[in-house]
């Protein structure tokens, strides 16, 4: 499957892949990120049931805390 993440191409992410599972497969932390797929923000609830498809375009971000 191919995914545009955050401006880079991914061409050789399995097929069928849920936001969930790409989360995971790439080692990003789960706790304070949000993730957009095609200029949608998606919660964090729905991460398991959405499903990914060949070409989506997803940026996540990841917050820093400071003081």
């Amino acid at each position: 499957m191919f995914l545009v993440i955050n401006g880079k191409d991914y061409a050789d992410l399995p097929d069928g892949m849920s936001v969930a599972e790409l989360v995971t497969h790439l080692g990003l932390p789960e706790k304070k990120m949000a993730i957009e797929l095609n200029r949608a923000v998606i919660s964090k609830s729905a991460y398991d049931n959405v499903m990914l498809r060949d070409n989506d375009k997803l940026e996540i971000i990841h917050f820093i805390g400071g003081g």
